[in-house]
């Protein structure tokens, strides 16, 4: 192609020489022809890229699909129901719900109902009329040590920082928030202007980095904090432990992202690179963990106070279980992320095979606080995916009380899964700081979308709840939903996710499940100590054993 392309080169110049010469106008032609050969040239002598090297000039056309590649795929060639991370009949419906559109669909499903892994509601005969249900049920979170408990929506936005974020996207978050009457997460990105602007509900997440409650070395501020967290709109306070889009990872703002503004934001010093560490710095064992939430409760004057994690090791989260019963202290509710990964951006290896999907750590945690008996003082919040009225129900059924959603919201936004949320060029204005896209994203016309979506997917939630002749989404357990498990099995939520007995971990003989990882558990430390299990000897083990 090198040859091809040198010969072809000399040959085009001589023919448009000699056109020069008969037509003297034709040198314009040169205006064309000339940066084409220089590219040539210039491919041939680089060393960085192997393609264009070897095919100038035609190798970029390999850069060119790359590049419009996803929007190929997703206008021209998936199916509404293939498509990763949401499909587009997900994604339709949140339109047609934010829009205030017709959301239904004719001539049945399109879904392999016989294939694995589909997921259905059991309907009931006495199901109850939509006329009779409460259509926006609250959750009252709030624990014993709690005086001003919080009476949430079951559905509400995700973590999602300012920066990450563009300042018209928390905007209209927020005023949606309002206008529904449900909570908005700021993200571990600081507690901005643009989350307070509007009025509506906060939820302020502080996560390794203090962004709003730090000092200039990065540790905890409690001034700082105290000032931020008795402001009327912030209504929770939420400790990221980890999150599923990258659990175990901390992250860095490289200082020249660093804006005044974000610096006034995160009280950060411009100049610098914010990092946010894998792990906190205020405690660093489930112990000082209860004395880090019971100092965040007296600061905030009794707010509810509770933690997010992506569940890594059991016996972790078995450790601060142990913590709570010793010490007396509780949160008033835990957010449970599934590891499939939300909007932060992440590598490759932790996006894809770290963390615990959420439908596992859901049950997990819900049988952990059961078998504590603690569950009657924390709610649990689901995070991960959940975009419709049966994504939430199903939540309902494994033990969440309520739902956080990200990507949902982002898409009532008018995100389009354009997949380029990390790179500043969100062509929807969500995800972005360039000003010029931002402009494209109307705040006024958002916020009444994000409401809509609210109010529609949880209207369809309650309506399915109705239809098991249920009245309240407490009302709902495991039994009520069947996974398709092979081409001829069934199997229920419960039967996939054994409920354990109320209080069976405060005592021996623990549920078989439970053993290895509450033995490896302590209060004293995170890390769980392998050490205190014995090695069997394998001429003494029973042949059948296991």
């Amino acid at each position: 192609m090198r040859r091809l392309f040198i010969i072809s080169t000399v040959i085009i110049l001589s023919m448009l020489t000699a056109w020069t010469i008969i037509w003297h106008p034709a040198v314009w032609s040169l205006v064309i022809f000339v940066p084409i050969f220089a590219l040539g040239i210039y491919d041939m002598i680089q060393t960085e890229h192997t393609i264009t090297r070897n095919f100038p000039v035609f190798g970029h056309l390999r850069f060119l699909l790359e590049d419009i590649r996803p929007e190929i795929y997703q206008y021209f060639i998936e199916s509404d129901t293939n498509g990763t991370p949401f499909n587009r009949q997900s994604r339709a419906v949140v339109y047609q719900r934010a829009k205030k559109m017709d959301d239904t669909r004719p001539f049945g499903t399109e879904l392999n109902v016989y294939e694995d892994g589909y997921e259905w509601l059991n309907h009931s005969l006495a199901a109850i009329d939509h006329t009779k249900l409460e259509m926006d049920p609250r959750v009252m979170v709030g624990g014993p040590q709690c005086i001003k408990p919080y009476s949430a929506s079951v559905y509400n936005v995700s973590g999602m920082s300012f920066g990450s974020l563009s300042q018209n996207a928390i905007l209209a978050l927020n005023s949606g928030a309002k206008i529904g009457n449900f909570a908005h997460n700021t993200g571990e990105g600081g507690l901005s202007d643009y989350h307070l602007q509007p009025g509506g509900d906060i939820i302020w997440q502080i996560g390794t980095g203090y962004f709003s409650c730090r000092h200039k070395d990065g540790t905890f501020d409690p001034d700082a904090f105290a000032k931020r967290a008795l402001l009327p709109q912030v209504k929770m306070i939420e400790i990221k432990l980890s999150q599923g889009a990258k659990p175990g990872h901390g992250g860095i703002l490289p200082a020249a992202k660093v804006t005044p503004e974000i610096a006034r934001i995160r009280l950060v010093e411009m100049g610098e690179d914010v990092i946010s560490p894998p792990a906190h710095t205020a405690f660093s064992n489930p112990l000082q963990m209860m004395d880090f939430i019971k100092k965040l409760r007296e600061l905030s004057e009794g707010k509810p106070v509770g933690f997010k994690l992506c569940v890594g090791h059991k016996s972790e989260f078995l450790a601060i279980c142990k913590a709570m019963i010793k010490t007396g202290v509780y949160p008033d509710f835990i957010t449970v992320d599934g590891g499939e990964g939300g909007t932060g951006a992440a590598p490759l290896e932790f996006s894809n095979s770290v963390g615990m999907p959420l439908r596992e750590a859901l049950a997990f945690v819900y049988d952990a606080l059961t078998g504590f008996d603690l569950k009657q003082h924390i709610k649990i919040i689901a995070s991960g995916k959940v975009a419709t009225g049966f994504d939430l129900v199903k939540n309902f059924a494994l033990g969440a009380d309520m739902c956080n959603s990200a990507r949902g919201m982002m898409f009532a936004l008018g995100c389009i899964q354009a997949l380029s949320c990390n790179t500043n060029t969100c062509p929807t204005g969500v995800a972005t700081q360039d000003k010029t896209l931002m402009k494209g994203l109307v705040v006024d016309q958002k916020k009444v979308r994000v409401a809509n979506f609210h109010n529609a997917t949880v209207a369809g939630a309650v309506q399915m709840i109705g239809a098991a002749g249920l009245q309240h989404p407490d009302d709902i357990h495991r039994m009520f939903i069947y996974r398709r498990v092979g081409s001829n099995r069934i199997q229920t939520y419960g039967e996939l996710f054994p409920y354990i007995p109320k209080g069976s971990l405060l005592k021996t003989p623990y549920p078989l499940s439970f053993e290895m990882d509450m033995a490896i558990s302590s209060t004293e430390s995170f890390v769980p100590d392998y050490n205190k299990v014995s090695v069997v000897n394998s001429e003494d083990a029973s042949a059948y054993a296991g």
